[in-house]
């Protein structure tokens, strides 16, 4: 399988490409630069594992939740480079939760099979989401994750941990003590390498779809805090120690 990936949903922007069992990665800085260099990178990737555009059986992108600017890059990006492939007939387009692949990256990193994810969402809240890693000795990469229907949005003091579970993402480091202070931490992204693992399995379970028909994932519609919230919010602030 041929597969090409990527995520812009956090401040790291991350490319891998799966070329038969070669596998072939990226990392850079994301935000707004994502914009302007994830093209270039990515035919730069696809260059350096010896895989072109016209053999690409899918394109995989983290939908999100996470950045707007980010979500709609990368959406963007995969639906124009999934319309082109193959001398224009096109691939399938599989659009991958970014708190799954932080659960994932998770488990692939740190052994965690149970992953309370939480992502940075600005605004002084997180994204998160409970998925536990279910071994089946049937599945392909020895088991699957089962995951919630919907995801949450919240304050930091407000995401739950329960016991046995590990805490898992980029928020603590906004955060710090804020975000399940008693909770164990691992530091996890959705890298394109984890979307790459999550891939055959959701492939196979009919998730792709047509280039057209993919979109980013919103948890909400607010972008930024409006002028007044930001002053109301710095007011609320504690003083600084002298």
């Amino acid at each position: 399988m041929n597969l090409l990936a990527f995520d812009t949903s956090t401040d790291t922007l991350s490319i891998a490409v799966l070329h038969g069992a070669l596998v072939c990665e990226h990392h850079g800085p994301g935000g707004a630069q994502a914009s302007a260099t994830l093209i270039p990178a990515i035919r730069a990737l696809l260059a350096q594992a010896g895989l072109s555009f016209e053999r690409l059986d899918a394109v995989v992108f983290g939908r999100g939740p996470g950045s707007f600017t980010g979500l709609r890059t990368a959406c963007s990006v995969a639906q124009g480079l999934a319309f082109g492939a193959r001398g224009g007939q096109g691939v399938p387009v599989l659009p991958v939760d970014t708190l799954l692949a932080v659960a994932e990256e998770a488990r692939a990193a740190h052994g965690c099979t149970r992953v309370v994810a939480a992502l940075d969402a600005r605004m002084d809240e997180v994204y998160t989401a409970p998925f536990e890693w279910r071994p089946d000795a049937t599945a392909a990469a020895g088991g699957h994750w089962r995951a919630p229907q919907d995801f949450g949005l919240c304050a930091p003091e407000a995401v739950e941990v329960p016991a046995g579970w590990t805490l898992a993402g980029n928020a603590r480091a906004a955060y710090g003590a804020r975000l399940a202070p008693g909770a164990p931490h691992v530091q996890a992204l959705p890298t394109a390498t984890a979307l790459l693992r999550l891939a055959p399995a959701l492939l196979a379970a009919g998730c792709a779809v047509r280039a057209d028909a993919a979109l980013p994932r919103y948890i909400r519609d607010k972008v930024a805090q409006t002028t007044a919230e930001r002053e109301a919010a710095r007011r609320a602030a504690p003083a600084p120690h002298a």
